[in-house]
């Protein structure tokens, strides 16, 4: 039996290197193709390329419309109200200026003039102006330098407002820029101001302000309250109120505030001359940028989308070099920058 295995095997053997020789001695006797001395090279496959459709070069956004015509009305041609209808003559190709003070015709008269005419909305500067045109315009009216609106009862349907200050919280900053050292500011207002004093308590907590508000209903009790209230505080702050001011009332209220060494800001850079210290006030391309805004929101249907009051943006701030001890410049910035307004 063993031996019958050991020839199985051995039979099994030389079958498998018979079989390893036939297959080595085909690849040997394959026939080798004639090349006629020339070098093979086999190449890569070509590269696929992609090719993609030009892009084009993206389209300019799409003028805006032209301006419609405007009736552009001024209560006088002081420079407040004719240094805005200077700029907004920038923006407008067709536009008209009334002057209610130097016409000789009376603003019924002006105002059915604009209502015949193609004018699609009214500016108003000034409050005379935005009375007459508030009552009388047959097209949307924008009035702006109008401090007391509220009293005149302005705000309709068909009539919008453009804000009479600076924002409030951007004055605070600049203020407190100049002098670091505020801390107790006093305002006197007239009635009616509430969201502007709610406006004005909040940028005061934002920056660490305690704020003392009084209320007046005349200019000799404006008097009064500053009188009590100067040894309180160490900044005063006034608004454009011609209710509670008047020209000799606001002269000795500034005097009084130099005797305590009180700081006071105001709204118009010409009362620095009376013995203010430090003028924010608003800028005249800022309200005649803004009251265009509006003016396109109106041209595009959008007048209920309007606020009643829209916020300016700017403002500018000016000094006493006197009273501060540091050279007087004026500046004009951005509201979100006010931080980086100098003296």
């Amino acid at each position: 039996m063993r031996r019958i295995r050991a020839q199985v095997a051995e039979l099994v053997r030389v079958a498998i290197i018979s079989a390893a020789l036939s297959v080595a001695g085909c690849s040997a006797l394959a026939p080798v193709p004639d090349t006629g001395g020339a070098e093979i090279v086999i190449e890569p496959p070509p590269e696929v390329v992609e090719i993609k459709p030009p892009v084009e070069p993206a389209k300019p956004p799409p003028l805006p419309p032209q301006l419609p015509a405007v009736a552009i009305v001024l209560t006088s041609n002081q420079p407040a109200y004719a240094d805005v209808a200077q700029e907004l003559a920038r923006h407008f190709e067709d536009y008209a200026v009334y002057d209610l003070n130097d016409d000789g015709r009376p603003p019924v008269s002006i105002l059915r003039q604009i209502n015949d005419s193609d004018s699609a909305a009214v500016v108003a500067i000034g409050l005379r102006a935005a009375r007459s045109a508030v009552a009388m315009a047959g097209v949307p009216v924008i009035f702006s330098q109008v401090f007391n609106h509220q009293d005149h009862d302005l705000l309709h349907d068909n009539s919008r407002g453009i804000a009479a200050l600076p924002p409030l919280d951007a004055q605070i900053v600049a203020w407190k820029k100049i002098d670091p050292t505020v801390a107790r500011i006093g305002i006197i207002v007239g009635q009616g101001h509430s969201d502007l004093v709610a406006e004005a308590e909040l940028a005061a907590e934002r920056h660490s302000v305690e704020l003392r508000v009084q209320f007046s209903h005349s200019d000799q009790e404006t008097l009064y309250l500053f009188k009590r209230m100067i040894r309180d505080i160490d900044g005063y702050w006034m608004f454009p109120d011609n209710r509670i001011l008047s020209a000799r009332i606001l002269q000795e209220m500034l005097d009084e505030a130099n005797r305590h060494r009180v700081a006071v800001v105001v709204p118009n850079e010409a009362l620095l001359q009376m013995g203010a210290a430090i003028s924010i006030s608003t800028v005249a391309s800022d309200i005649a940028e803004t009251i265009v805004k509006v003016i396109r929101q109106i041209q595009d249907g959008e007048l209920d989308r309007v606020p009643p009051v829209t916020a300016l943006s700017q403002i500018r701030v000016a000094t006493n070099d006197e009273l501060l001890k540091q050279p007087a410049v004026a500046r004009t910035t951005s509201a979100d920058s006010a931080q980086d307004v100098e003296r």
